[in-house]
């Protein structure tokens, strides 16, 4: 009787130490999920204490100015949509194309170990890197000078591993069984890609591509490296105008030491906060009605 007990209790002891670990598990990650929404509710807080009294109408549509209660954020704001707005133009085709090659068309080999394995430590090179590229190859050798052009290109390289790697994520995650069904009805590669495997994936790429965009429009190393401006009292009249964004007018509010321009920082984070805030929202709604109608 022993013989048959002893066992039994070692599994019933082992089974109860494996729920217990897994609780204690459970209840660590709560708790550090709990540490950083507080550390994010504390920083919030401080932003909208400090600069919800300077927004307003007038703050989002006047230029910036050396007198801090009559400085704005037109020219900034203006300068971000027009350079995120060039930037996906850049680096979606081209982000979306090579994961599209990648993925459906190159061959399994050494050769395509390799471009993975460059591509995903792409994905982890410090911006500032990416700005010194930016400033050597688009603005001394192809001589777009300080432009937006100029911006726009050295993000879309800093966004494109983020492009590349989402998009191949979405493409595999479309059942082969699609791709079969596809040929077999006599459709080609290409067709096939186009007509069903692109539709099945793409609100895989669409969060993948908001997401490279969302840290794009915060970036602001990059920016300063190839020679953005700080104060920029027009809007830009073109690719090859002059700029500044957000974040680099938010940079310059806050190295002044007068506690008025503090608080234009902290509105002019507010603003930007809320520009992504509706960029994502624009993402999960397209992200939904496609699912719906691939279902």
């Amino acid at each position: 009787m022993n013989t048959i007990a002893e066992p039994v209790a070692r599994k019933t002891r082992g089974i109860s130490l494996r729920h217990t670990g897994d609780r204690l598990l459970a209840s660590f990650g709560f708790l550090v999920m709990l540490l950083a929404l507080a550390a994010l509710a504390t920083l919030l807080f401080d932003i909208i204490h400090d600069g919800a009294g300077r927004l307003s109408w007038q703050f989002v549509t006047s230029y910036p100015s050396r007198l801090p209660e009559q400085a704005g954020i037109l020219a900034a704001l203006a300068g971000s949509v027009f350079v995120i707005g060039l930037t996906a133009v850049v680096a979606i085709p081209l982000g979306v194309g090579a994961a599209i090659y990648l993925e459906e068309y190159e061959q399994r080999g050494r050769l395509s170990r390799i471009i993975e394995i460059n591509i995903s430590n792409l994905a982890g090179v410090p911006s500032i890197i990416y700005g010194l590229l930016g400033l050597g190859l688009f603005v001394r050798m192809l001589a777009m000078g300080r432009s937006v052009m100029a911006g726009a290109c050295t993000l879309a390289l800093l966004v494109l591993p983020v492009v590349i790697i989402s998009t191949r994520e979405a493409l595999r995650a479309v059942p082969g069984s699609l791709r079969e069904a596809s040929y077999a009805l006599g459709a080609t590669k290409w067709q096939t890609i186009q007509s069903q495997v692109l539709p099945a994936a793409f609100p895989g790429i669409l969060t993948g591509l908001i997401l490279a965009l969302s840290r794009a429009v915060g970036e602001t190393a990059p920016l300063i490296t190839i020679g953005a401006l700080t104060y920029v009292p027009f809007l830009p009249d073109g690719v090859w105008s002059d700029f500044t964004v957000l974040p680099i007018q938010i940079f310059n509010w806050v190295s002044r030491p007068q506690a008025a321009f503090a608080e234009n920082a902290a509105a002019g984070i507010l603003v930007l906060l809320l520009l992504l805030l509706a960029m994502n929202s624009i993402a999960i709604v397209l992200r939904d009605r496609f699912q719906r109608r691939a279902g």
